[in-house]
């Protein structure tokens, strides 16, 4: 899908069991050229239901719709839908609620309380980077287990430049270090987080404030 000026166009399905909500939201993604709302749903069979029949690029899902397993729904979804990234919209915060919701798989939690341009921004980072995820919360609100993980400055530098995709050669020559000074310290990293590949291991360093975010 193409915009007016021709470039590519995101498409949103809204998912908030308050009709004025999905209206709010949706007057403000449409002010932007990029994204497109295809679908609304007021709860979460609705949601599934709407996702696989427009297969949006992203979900934007509220999570206290009365009724509704927002982690069940997310699993849903990114089962019809596997290409959707699911963005977390709520009002409160909590360790146990944030752990649910990444093992089900969003790429993304913010509060209903974020400026619009953030919310926009998130959008368009996880469409953008297939490996981001987008956390609008306070620290106390990461999964305990991760909040207590230690990484090393050295090791903080090698899982940032694995997140921009950059393989070991090439974060060797930028940190002038040798490829096995790099899996070393990769797989240092990978132990302290639990991690079982390089990507697993980014998103949980996200998840847990370790490595900062890029919008």
């Amino acid at each position: 899908m193409r915009g007016a000026a021709g470039a590519a166009v995101l498409t949103v399905l809204l998912v908030d069991d308050h009709t004025l909500v999905r209206q709010g939201v949706r007057e403000i993604l449409e002010t932007q050229e990029d994204l497109r709302v295809v679908a609304e749903a007021g709860d979460g069979e609705e949601a599934v239901a709407a996702a696989a029949a427009s297969r949006p690029h992203v979900v934007l899902l509220d999570v206290e719709m009365p009724g509704t397993d927002a982690a069940a729904t997310v699993r849903r979804i990114r089962a019809c839908s596997p290409d959707s990234q699911v963005i977390i919209l709520s009002m409160h915060e909590g360790p146990r609620l944030l752990e649910g919701l990444l093992d089900a798989g969003i790429r993304g939690y913010l509060l209903k309380t974020v400026p619009w341009e953030e919310l926009v921004a998130a959008i368009r980072a996880v469409r953008d980077d297939g490996s981001r995820i987008v956390l609008g919360v306070s620290r106390r609100s990461l999964p305990r287990g991760e909040r207590s993980v230690r990484l090393t400055e050295r090791e903080r530098q090698v899982l940032a430049l694995t997140a921009r995709a950059l393989s070991n050669r090439q974060i060797a020559s930028r940190l002038s270090l040798t490829e096995a000074t790099v899996k070393r310290h990769l797989r240092s990293v990978f132990a302290k987080l639990g991690a079982g590949s390089r990507l697993d291991a980014v998103n949980r360093a996200v998840a847990a404030g370790l490595i900062e975010p890029e919008l």
